[in-house]
Parts: C-alpha cells; structure tokens; sequence
C-alpha cells in the first residue's frame, strides 16, 4: 500500500530516510526497502544520492524547515494594514464602496506599499491578521456617539424613574416595511452553485409599526401607505386598546410621529386608563430589529 509522505511530521520522514538508506548500505535491495516502508520507488534514489560523496552522509538527510516564498509585505506594514481595515470603512480611503473586499483590500495593498498580491494571497494575508468575512451591523450617518451617552446616563434613567412612579410600562416604538420580492434568510445549495429562488414578478409591499419594552412585551400591527399623522393616532388607539397599565412610548425621528405637542395623551371610553405618550427620542433611534420574517 502506498504511504503519502506529506501526511508525516517531519521527524518522523527523518528517522525513514535515515533508516531507508542505512539499509540500502547495510546490503539491501533499494526497491525492497522502499517497498517495506510503503513509498514509491524513485524516492529511495534520491535519498541515496543526497548522502552518496565524501563528508555527506546520513547528516544530508535532516529535516530543515522550508524557507517557503518570501514575505511580500513587512511585519510593520502588515500591522499599519490591519489598523487601516479594522473597525474602518474603504471609503475613508478613497474608494466608493463601503464594505472591504479581498480586491479593494489588494488595491490598498498596491497604493500604499506598492506591492501586487495576488486575491488568493490577500485573503491568506487577511486570515492571517485575525480578520473574517462578516455581515456588518448598520449604524445611522446620523449618529452621535456624545448625545448617546448622554441618552444612556441622563434622559432614560430620567424616563425610567417617571415611569416607576407612576407604574407605567416604557415601549419603543418603531415602522418597517417588507417586499414580496425579498429574499430573507439563508438555504443549502452545493458549494459554487448559488441556488435560485422565485419570487413574485409583481411587488408587493406593506408597512408594519410595532412597539416593544425590555421585558419582551410586544405589539405589532400592518397598514398600507406610507405613516401620517391621522393614521399614528390610529395605531396608538389600537395598541392602548384593553391595555391596564399607563404607557411611556419613547418614539423614532419619524416626522408622522412628531406631534405639535410633546405628549399625547389617549384615554379609553370610560375614561378608566390615561396613557400619556412620551416624546424623548433617543439620538440614534432606537429600532426593533425584524427577524425571521418570512
């Protein structure tokens, strides 16, 4: 049975090719050698003549560790590269797509250190960095991260408080849409086939809002159109309807939900429920992220 030597640590080909031509000199046939250690025959020659002449010897059949293609790029250059990608956009280098590819990444590559890479070499190179191709999360344009932490520190717990004292339930609320023609998830297919799926040739689309609060509570209802005023105030009704306990409802920047005053206040026919609307919108709205949607 043939052996594959690359499937052998290095130590371990050693002792062979030590033993293997020890044998051969010791009287042996090569080819019954070579045969009872399971290689192919032409390699026994070549260990022969690797250790044949004056001051050679077994020594010449020492594992060396491979010098392998030299390093295109240095070890300072590899770092200021990963400090240039990590946690960074293409676009603050010039380029005008914002996600990093192995292409844009070997186009850095070559304006700035003036080296070609290969896409396969650059994708070696990324790996070895400790980067991944990963689905990047969204953050708004808009988004300060100075009016966050003071969202976070001041005027929730602020928020929080009020709605203790009055035992009140603090909703975020939040608008989606979906298309008929979207394709949501993910599905088996053989490696380097993209499977196909069918999906309606007309468009269909519909708008959902939805209202969630740190214990898991939920509510959600369908409209068509885009959200106005008129139909905000409906939305609210429906959720506050049979509902016991007073809301807080920390809205979006969504100009329908933008009332000319700062609270809304609902009231049930009876009058028996006031539920007062908060309008303290935090400085990156805050978005009930639409899963599994299917």
């Amino acid at each position: 049975m043939k052996r594959d030597g690359r499937k052998l640590d290095h130590k371990t080909l050693e002792e062979i090719r030590r033993m293997a031509v020890q044998r051969v000199w010791n009287g042996e046939k090569p080819s019954v050698v070579i045969a009872s250690y399971g290689f192919s025959r032409q390699i026994i020659y070549k260990w022969l003549r690797e250790a044949r002449g004056k001051g050679r010897g077994l020594r010449t059949l020492i594992s060396r560790k491979g010098t392998g293609r030299p390093r295109t790029l240095t070890p300072k250059q590899e770092q200021q590269l990963f400090r240039w990608i990590n946690g960074k956009d293409p676009r603050q280098h010039g380029f005008d797509f914002g996600m990093w590819t192995r292409l844009i990444v070997r186009k850095l590559i070559a304006d700035k250190f003036e080296a070609n890479l290969g896409l396969t070499a650059v994708g070696k190179l990324l790996a070895k960095l400790g980067l991944t191709p990963q689905k990047p999360l969204k953050r708004a344009y808009e988004r300060d991260p100075v009016a966050i932490e003071a969202w976070k520190t001041d005027v929730y717990p602020a928020i929080a408080k009020r709605a203790k004292k009055r035992g009140a339930e603090i909703f975020f609320w939040d608008e989606s849409g979906f298309r008929s023609d979207s394709v949501q998830g993910k599905t088996w297919g053989v490696k380097g086939q993209t499977p196909i799926i069918s999906v309606p040739g007309t468009r269909q689309a519909v708008s959902a809002a939805s209202a969630v609060n740190a214990k898991g509570g939920f509510w959600c209802a369908t409209y068509k159109g885009g959200m106005n005023a008129e139909l905000f105030i409906a939305l609210l009704k429906a959720m506050m309807f049979r509902r016991k306990k007073p809301v807080l409802l920390i809205l979006d920047s969504l100009p329908a939900t933008k009332p000319r005053s700062s609270k809304i206040t609902l009231r049930r026919p009876k009058g028996s429920l006031n539920s007062t609307f908060c309008r303290a919108t935090p400085p990156n709205s805050i978005r009930m992220r639409w899963c599994g949607i299917t």
